[in-house]
């Protein structure tokens, strides 16, 4: 099944929780990575924490999670 920009941009974000406080973090950055990948940014909104995860790119993939 081949996704659109519209279905990714719809598919909630899995937030991780901060190593420092566990609060939620929020999203801030996404940039295109080698291999069909995207680096994710996450700041923790409460203290401050910064985290990336590499992931497999969505519209590629046609699965946020592989």
């Amino acid at each position: 099944m081949r996704l659109s920009l519209t279905d990714v941009l719809l598919w909630p974000v899995e937030r991780p929780d901060c190593a420092i406080c566990r609060s939620s973090m929020n999203l801030t950055v996404i940039t295109p990575s080698s291999n069909f990948r995207e680096k994710r940014l996450f700041e923790c909104p409460k203290c401050g924490f910064i985290e990336t995860k590499i992931v497999s790119d969505p519209i590629i993939s046609g699965n946020e999670f592989a």
